[in-house]
Order: structure tokens, then sequence, then C-alpha cells
């Protein structure tokens, strides 16, 4: 079975097809992660990464790479574990992350900066932003959720990233 058919059988509540991607794909994501993370924080982001997968597996689209789609989720997991952790985390992350802790710290403000510039939690922009790049939800899902056409999902999470964009890049938004 190729990587979509697999994500397919966990969508159906397939465990041997969730082992099997776990075993094609953990070792890979592991060494990508451990630039990230601190050795020890690896095995928890895999275990979220690979929860999020079986959480997501029905409403995924196989319209490029499996492992790319399986990286998101990663990536996501690891900055919702660092996010979690706090300025500690990001201090004890490998040099990969950044050379000086203190930058660390300055980015995670801007970042903090950048989205309270999608406004008050449970704003428009900052409900579709937090849905679908925080939760990992699809476009369909955020619309279902929210009661609002995906036309209006797909509006408001383009213009939330080109706000992020602009804050993180101290540009006009």
């Amino acid at each position: 079975m190729d990587d979509d058919e697999l994500i397919a059988a966990v969508a159906n509540g397939d465990d041997a097809a969730l082992r099997e991607l776990f075993g094609r794909h953990a070792p890979w994501l592991a060494a990508r992660l451990r630039s990230v993370l601190a050795a020890g924080d690896v095995e928890d982001v895999l275990q979220e990464t690979f929860l999020g997968l079986w959480r997501g597996a029905r409403g995924y689209q196989p319209s490029g790479q499996a492992g790319g789609w399986i990286w998101g989720i990663a990536r996501r997991q690891a900055a919702l574990f660092l996010r979690r952790r706090g300025p500690v985390a990001v201090a004890a992350a490998p040099a990969a992350i950044t050379e000086d802790p203190a930058e660390a710290a300055l980015s995670r403000v801007d970042l903090d900066g950048a989205i309270s510039s999608l406004g008050p939690v449970g704003s428009p922009d900052r409900q579709v932003w937090e849905l679908m790049f925080v939760e990992d939800r699809s476009v369909a899902e955020v619309a279902q959720a929210l009661g609002i056409p995906e036309g209006t999902v797909k509006s408001r999470a383009h213009r939330a990233r080109r706000r992020l964009r602009a804050v993180l890049q101290g540009g006009p938004e």
C-alpha cells in the first residue's frame, strides 16, 4: 500500500495502517525534529504528530506527497510543544533554532504580537487562523464549525496570513 492508501485506511480506523505509516515516517521525522527540539522531546512530539494524523486522516486530500502533509502536522506539533513549554524549551532546544536564546525569546514576542494583530480571541480572522493553522482543520471543517461558506474561510485565512506576514516582516499590513 502507498501512503495515500494507508492514510485512507487510518481514516477508517485501521491501527495497522497507522503503525505502518509510523514505521515509514517516524525515523526521518525524528531526525528533522531533532534540529528544532531537545532529544528528549522528540518522542513526545512524534506521538502527538501521529495522534494528529489519526484525527485528521478523514480530511486528508491526496494532492501531493503524504510525507509533506505528515511533516506539516509534525511542524505544528513541535511549535505547539515549544509554545506550551515556554522560553525554557526554546532555550533548551538545539542551536539550529537560533544561535542566541535571547533572539528566540524576541521572536516569540514578535509572534505573539503578530497573532494579536489578527484581533481579539474570538474575532473572525483569529478564529479561522486558530482552527486552520493551530488545530490543523481543513477549510470544509472550519466552514462547518463556524457556519460560514468555504469561500469566506479561504478569504479570512488569506487575510490572516497576509497580516501575519506583514507584521512579522515589519512592513505595512
